[in-house]
């Protein structure tokens, strides 16, 4: 059984807010990738309680990215569940201080596993 830490952005307002789910809720966003949409009554939220303002009932989570238990990001451009090191340039996982510079880092794939932590998704209002 899964444990993710689910931080919901609001882009319209700015505010975001971090919930753990467990159990049937969690297992449901795995296999998901870094770009898919879910519904929020699919997860049981209700997200006008969470965020104290008005949200539509029949709005999307898009999945924008996240963290494993070892802290290690998530990137759109790495594909599979898997951990692997990588020379990146840029990106999620890395700030390069030099022009050019690049560097080999250990990132994880795009695909939501079991060794997820947390993940990071915005409101999609239609």
């Amino acid at each position: 059984m899964a444990t993710f830490k689910l931080v919901i952005s609001d882009t319209k307002t700015g505010v975001a807010k971090q919930i753990e789910i467990t159990g049937a809720e969690a297992d449901k966003l795995i296999g998901l990738r870094i770009g898919d949409e879910i519904e929020a009554k699919e997860l049981g939220f209700n997200l006008s309680e969470i965020f104290g303002s008005e949200i539509p009932g029949d709005v999307k989570l898009k999945i924008t990215g996240g963290t494993d238990k070892d802290g290690f990001p998530m990137r759109p451009d790495v594909h599979g569940p898997r951990r692997v090191k990588i020379l990146i340039s840029r990106g999620p996982g890395f700030r390069p201080q030099e022009r050019g510079e690049r560097r080999k880092k250990t990132v994880r794939g795009n695909t939501i596993s079991p060794e997820i932590a947390q993940i990071n998704v915005k409101i999609v209002y239609p």
